[in-house]
């Protein structure tokens, strides 16, 4: 008798002793996915000669010069900033661009459009796009999102309604279907990071837009903080490239003249993001089109935690 109580109590110190090293359960020891975090989706991509992109760019050497839209996610919700380049964006430039401009644009590889690489990667189309602005590269992915709704600032919005003689850059062929669900962001009188109006879109403080005026009526930057609390600053077309904001060049001066809608307006946005960058070294600052930036952060299907 004495000997089978030794022997349970034995087992019992055993199995308690293995129990407290075992893993935990799969269900626990999987990281979860993480709340907020976004993807660079590159569209298409050509290299360009640095001093086209910006005032006081070496003639010498070339950058990468990006077309991409970026995916974010917060929690269960997904959307789209910007649209990149589109499936019809063939059928675009022919109805819409002027011959002697497409001459720059022979890219180096096929456009791989955003829908195309979000059914390749099993994710379902978006609901929401929001654009930087709405010039054609932006812009050109939209009739690939027919059940989206698209947002953008409110003065955007009355230039796309209403085109004026010699003001916007959008394309009819891009923003004219009556079945795009167009809406207009809400800016509040808030100030966030230095700029006088803001928009919380989830009210946590994790994506925040701002009006960055002056490319277009209608231009806005969008930040994001990870769940690792690193923030971004996309900047749509404020700038193209960053090495503009160390010496606040603005963009090649027949550049500025063919793209910036006004033009010394588009220099305060550039000075603000400066004064910006200067008090908070930390924000990385992500051009639209600065093919640096975005080859360092990866592209989609990796995203940036």
């Amino acid at each position: 008798m004495l000997r089978k109580l030794i022997l349970l109590l034995l087992s019992a110190i055993t199995i308690s002793a293995i129990a407290a090293d075992a893993p935990a359960p799969i269900s626990q020891s999987l990281p979860t996915h993480p709340k907020v975090t976004f993807a660079v989706i590159r569209t298409a991509k050509l290299s360009v000669t640095e001093a086209l992109v910006y005032a006081g760019g070496s003639f010498t050497s070339k950058v990468s010069n990006d077309f991409s839209a970026f995916l974010v996610r917060h929690g269960a919700d997904t959307f789209l900033f910007d649209a990149g380049l589109g499936s019809k964006v063939a059928d675009q430039y022919r109805l819409d661009m002027p011959w002697w401009q497409s001459l720059f644009f022979k890219y180096e590889d096929p456009v791989d459009p955003v829908r195309a690489q979000l059914l390749r990667a099993g994710i379902e189309p978006v609901q929401t796009i929001i654009l930087s602005h709405s010039h054609w590269d932006h812009a050109s992915g939209i009739v690939d999102f027919p059940d989206s709704t698209v947002l953008v600032h409110p003065a955007e919005l009355e230039m796309i309604r209403h085109p004026a003689a010699g003001v916007g850059g959008s394309w009819h062929s891009q923003v004219s279907a009556q079945s795009i669900k167009w809406k207009a962001l809400a800016f509040r009188p808030v100030s966030y990071r230095g700029f006088a109006s803001s928009l919380d879109l989830y009210g946590d403080g994790t994506v925040v837009l701002v009006p960055l005026l002056g490319h277009t009526r209608g231009s806005i930057g969008m930040f994001i903080t990870v769940d690792s609390g690193k923030q971004y600053f996309f900047v749509g077309d404020a700038v193209w490239n960053a090495k503009a904001l160390k010496f606040g060049s603005p963009k090649f001066w027949a550049a500025r003249w063919l793209v910036d809608g006004e033009i010394e307006q588009t220099q305060d946005t550039v000075d603000q993001i400066r004064v910006l960058m200067d008090a908070h070294p930390d924000i990385v600052v992500v051009p639209s089109h600065d093919g640096s930036v975005q080859t360092a952060l990866g592209y989609f299907p990796a995203w940036v935690e």
